[in-house]
């Protein structure tokens, strides 16, 4: 039954999408893609009941050192904080960073924002090439070890950024390297 109420909650989205179309079309038109190599993070999905998933997130440069030591919840509320145009918001107190120091990320970073994909329980050879050395250094882990950003978690991939006049997304299109990366 609840396998249904999510299908379900996802059908009446469309249909919103569809009645609402034309804004929504206009504005996340696509500006432009490319198609380039670059480094994820490898984390565990965050939240209750989640297990059997894998996250790969996709962090701007600027904050990489920043996000390091911290869970995936912390390093989008600094990147979301670095790019509000209301740094007071409630959030963005106390988060232990200087983001004067941030603000704005620089013309041209890649990604605009903090991205992340999460892959549920996957089979076989996984959603792209080169999943399964990716799986295994998962699953080789301690699970408490992929709870927060660390340089040795990281897969090399090639994606496509697709840059819209609103935001950023990706699709993986190859996991190239797998921890440990040379």
């Amino acid at each position: 039954m609840t396998h249904w109420r999510g299908f379900l909650a996802f059908a009446v989205l469309d249909v919103i999408g569809l009645i609402g179309g034309t804004a929504l079309a206009q504005s996340s038109r696509v500006e432009s893609t490319a198609e380039l190599e670059d480094y994820l993070f490898v984390l565990n999905p965050q939240g209750k009941n989640v297990s059997k998933g894998i996250v790969l997130a996709w962090i701007p440069q600027p904050i990489q050192k920043i996000c390091l030591g911290k869970t995936h919840e912390q390093c989008a509320t600094i990147d979301y904080c670095i790019r509000t145009t209301n740094p007071q918001a409630a959030r963005c107190q106390n988060l232990g960073v200087d983001l004067t120091k941030l603000r704005p990320y620089p013309a041209g970073t890649r990604p605009r924002r903090m991205l992340s994909i999460t892959y549920f329980r996957i089979v076989g050879d996984g959603p792209v090439p080169g999943w399964p050395a990716l799986q295994t250094y998962y699953d080789s882990q301690p699970k408490e070890t992929l709870d927060r950003f660390s340089m040795a978690a990281r897969v090399k991939a090639r994606m496509k950024l697709i840059r819209k006049t609103d935001d950023d997304d990706f699709q993986i299109l190859e996991i190239l390297a797998a921890p440990p990366l040379q």
